[in-house]
C-alpha cells in the first residue's frame, strides 16, 4: 500500500467510526421518546452477542483430544462465577482469559 492509500484507509476508518457514533444522536433526537423497539434491542442485544462470543470460542474445542476442552470449560465456570460475584464484565472476562493461559501454559 502506499502512503496515500494507507492515510485514506484510515480516514475512512476514522470516518465511518465516527458516523456509528453520531448517528444515532441525529436519529433520535432527545425531545422525542426513543421507539420500543430500539429499547428492546438494547436490552437484548448484549447478551445475544455475548452468547454469539462464547459460542465461536467454543466451536473448535476438541472434547476428544487431550484435555478433552476441560481448560475452555474450567475458564468459562471462573468467568461465570466472578461475574456473578462481582457483577464486573471486564473483571470477569480478564478472570477468565487469565485462568484459561495459566491453564494452557502449564497444567494442559
Amino acid at each position: 500500500m502506499t502512503a496515500e492509500q494507507q492515510m485514506m484507509t484510515i480516514a475512512l476508518c476514522a470516518a465511518g467510526t465516527m458516523a456509528t457514533r453520531f448517528l444515532p444522536f441525529l436519529i433520535f433526537s432527545s425531545k422525542k421518546p426513543t421507539p420500543g423497539y430500539i429499547q428492546y434491542l438494547g436490552k437484548a442485544l448484549p447478551s445475544a452477542i455475548f452468547g454469539m462470543l462464547v459460542v465461536y470460542c467454543l466451536k473448535n474445542v476438541d472434547v476428544s483430544g487431550a484435555g478433552h476442552g476441560l481448560p475452555e470449560f474450567l475458564a468459562i465456570a471462573v468467568t461465570a462465577a466472578l461475574h456473578l460475584k462481582k457483577g464486573q464484565m471486564l473483571l470477569s472476562i480478564a478472570g477468565g482469559t487469565i485462568c484459561y493461559m495459566l491453564l494452557v501454559q502449564f497444567v494442559f
